[in-house]
């Protein structure tokens, strides 16, 4: 069933705005959606203490699902180019009823993180410019960080190419600045001139089964949130020139940018500040980085500082993106009111959606803050589960809707199916893992018990029971969007010709 789109004023364009942005916009965009810097600063610490000097590799480890489910989106995206992704494809492969449920899990794990990665960037750039009492100050940083949100979602609603801009300058800063970090921290290292008790990197680090099976497991699941996001570049399809191909290559290469990025500032960290402080710190999350800043900068640590801010700047704005092209997609094909599917005639960007989904993830951050703020780090744990759930259902899905080509060639075989049900494998187990640590309360940040269970899992169980309600009630009053049935790809498409 071919995506409708809503109905526009005459003479007006009602599509999103084709060839907006190139392949290299569609990677920066994938690269900032990952939070480099803001995601190193918060897991850093606890990979170490799970794995000690054998932490990079636990990092290189957790890069083989996503590179698997990467290659899912790359295949499926040639062949159905719908900025909805998990949504549409896995419809088409599966049909309405679990794929309704992709796409709530897409938009979901906006609302959640939105807000902390906002409140992240204000916290960072304060403490950049020496404004330290003003963290500390709550109505201070959170009305600053609500400001910030609107603002990364204005730039979402005006266009796609001022996002673009904004990402190139942002991803340049935040690289440029940790090449700095990394720099400096080795050379201090073999100069013997660190802080700490330093060792000296060595490639036997990049062993995952170093440290145990323990701390692997545990590393795969810190693993789903640091390399979680690339595929904005994929929710950009419809925006984005040579459709077909140029934002699955984008989110390929955006993976492995995130590995050769996070593994390289995973060796610097480890041989200047050694595995026991990291261990003993491991419970300061992103602030950890601060204090290496500082001790590996002297004056100049609100580089680092600011690497963090931009960070957390650049995935506030780019995180909104897939949440909001997805209820644009699901709107389109009737799976939500109609009025999410609204696209702005003077910007071609989907500014209903988009403004739903920044005004729902700042009542979510200021309400959960009013709880604690440690209900606000437990929402973000409750992330892993959406993501899991969601990429995996990706993987089976393009196995499935390519199915009667599978056998067609080795190529096939391994990349469109066995990779990406690999792949979906990993992170099914990984979520399993998740829903068994999650119900123990102590495993949480405020080591509360909620019904007898951890705050995350009470946070991820009540999302999914909304989904199914939401799904159901709009199921009763627009039943159309569930009489699509579950298909196959069209065999042109495979073979070469694209739509």
């Amino acid at each position: 069933m071919a995506a409708e789109e809503p109905a526009s004023p005459a003479g007006r364009p009602a599509g999103l705005k084709a060839n907006a942005i190139g392949f290299v916009d569609a990677l920066v965009i994938g690269l900032n959606s990952t939070s480099p810097a803001y995601s190193l600063a918060a897991v850093i610490g606890p990979i170490v203490a799970l794995a000690g000097i054998y932490a990079p590799g636990v990092m290189f480890a957790s890069f083989v699902p996503m590179l698997l489910i990467a290659s899912a989106f790359y295949y499926l995206n040639k062949v159905d180019q719908d900025c909805g992704t998990t949504f549409s494809w896995v419809t088409r492969a599966m049909g309405p009823w679990a794929g309704w449920l992709g796409g709530w899990a897409i938009a979901m794990t906006g609302v959640l993180v939105v807000g902390s990665l906002a409140d992240v960037a204000v916290s960072f750039a304060l403490l950049s410019f020496g404004l330290d009492s003003w963290v500390d100050n709550a109505f201070v940083r959170q009305s600053l960080t609500v400001l910030l949100i609107l603002v990364m979602t204005a730039v979402c609603v005006i266009g796609t190419e001022l996002s673009a801009h904004v990402q190139n300058v942002l991803i340049l800063a935040q690289v440029a600045f940790l090449l700095v970090f990394v720099g400096v921290a080795l050379y201090k290292v073999y100069d013997g001139t660190s802080a700490y008790d330093s060792v000296e990197p060595s490639l036997s680090w990049l062993n995952p089964f170093g440290a145990g099976g323990a701390a692997l497991t545990g590393g795969l699941l810190l693993g789903v949130f640091i390399y979680w996001g690339w595929e904005s570049a994929v929710n950009l399809t419809e925006e984005v020139k040579d459709s077909a191909t140029a934002p699955g290559k984008a989110g390929l290469w955006s993976t492995v940018i995130l590995l050769v990025t996070y593994v390289s500032v995973g060796f610097a960290v480890v041989a200047y500040a050694g595995p026991a402080f990291l261990a003993e710190n491991a419970g300061e999350e992103e602030f950890i980085f601060a204090q290496l800043a500082t001790d590996v900068l002297g004056g100049w640590d609100w580089v680092l500082l600011l690497a963090v801010a931009t960070s957390a700047i650049a995935s506030t704005q780019t995180t909104i993106i897939p949440a909001s092209r997805t209820a644009l997609s699901m709107a389109r094909r009737r799976a939500l009111p109609a009025h999410y599917g609204h696209i702005s005639p003077r910007f071609r960007t989907p500014d209903v959606s988009t403004w739903w989904v920044a005004g729902i993830a700042i009542a979510w951050y200021l309400v959960v803050n009013q709880i604690s703020t440690n209900a606000l780090f437990d929402s973000l744990t409750a992330l892993s589960l959406l993501i899991a759930f969601y990429y995996a259902l990706t993987g089976i899905a393009c196995a499935v809707y390519y199915r009667r080509h599978l056998l067609e060639s080795v190529h096939n075989f391994l990349l469109i199916g066995v990779g990406p049900l690999v792949g979906a494998g990993l992170l099914t187990w990984l979520l399993v893992r998740s829903v068994s640590d999650m119900s123990d309360p102590a495993n949480s940040y405020s080591g509360t018990s909620w019904f007898g269970l951890g705050p995350p899992l009470v946070i991820g169980i009540g999302i999914a029971l909304t989904g199914v309600v939401v799904m159901i009630v709009w199921r009763l009053r627009a039943p159309a969007f569930w009489r699509e049935r579950p298909g196959v790809v069209d065999p042109e498409l495979v073979h070469g010709k694209e739509r």
